[in-house]
């Protein structure tokens, strides 16, 4: 593995962030009451949020507006909509350094937690300084390093089944693909599918034969 994520540390950071876009958007259209539950990375430069709203909230939004609507649950439950825009401060900031930005949720108002990870600690601490040095108040709510088990896979194999996990490589729909996680990783997607077929018949072995 490349040395840039020899040693990865996950965070959750809580930021005021009155520069989100998708945020003022729904501000714009009145709705105050709304839960931000995910923001992911897409194209270079450009975020997707994800955001839980009532149906009736919805259909105060133009339909060019969003990407896409998906509801949940037996008896729609919940409904989301999908927001693209370029990436704001925040998120710009994050990926800029090579890292995975998994998750974000509203806490309140323009307030948002948001988890990521990055390839080193050098590279968490560089993304909270320009992050304060950008006028952003920033609270850590927790900071933790990739800790190695070594019992069954090696720990190539480990750490890089750690952060598909952590960053949605095995959700259904996935949130990063092969060629995605590979390409951060500083690997060939071949080498990414190696690693990962070898650890897995690893597992497979331990699970029935151990």
């Amino acid at each position: 593995m490349g040395h840039p994520w020899r040693e990865p540390y996950q965070a959750v950071i809580e930021v005021e962030n009155r520069r989100c876009r998708i945020l003022r958007v729904l501000h714009s259209y009145g709705l105050q009451q709304f839960k931000l539950t995910e923001i992911r990375s897409s194209s270079p430069g450009s975020t997707i949020h994800l955001v839980e709203l009532d149906p009736d909230q919805i259909e105060k939004i133009p339909k060019e507006s969003f990407v896409k609507t998906w509801e949940s649950g037996r008896r729609q439950e919940k409904s989301f909509v999908w927001f693209e825009s370029e990436g704001c401060d925040v998120c710009n900031t994050i990926l800029s350094h090579g890292s995975f930005l998994t998750a974000g949720r509203n806490l309140q108002d323009f307030t948002i937690a948001y988890s990521f990870i990055a390839p080193s600690f050098d590279a968490y601490r560089s993304i909270i300084s320009a992050l304060e040095n950008n006028d952003l108040k920033v609270k850590v709510l927790s900071v933790g390093k990739f800790e190695s088990k070594r019992e069954i896979l090696t720990e190539k194999q480990e750490k890089i089944f750690w952060l598909a996990l952590k960053v949605g490589f095995f959700d259904y729909p996935r949130k990063v693909d092969t060629a995605g996680l590979s390409r951060k990783l500083g690997i060939r997607p071949s080498t990414l599918s190696e690693i990962t077929r070898r650890g897995l018949r690893r597992l497979l072995e331990h699970y029935f034969e151990g």
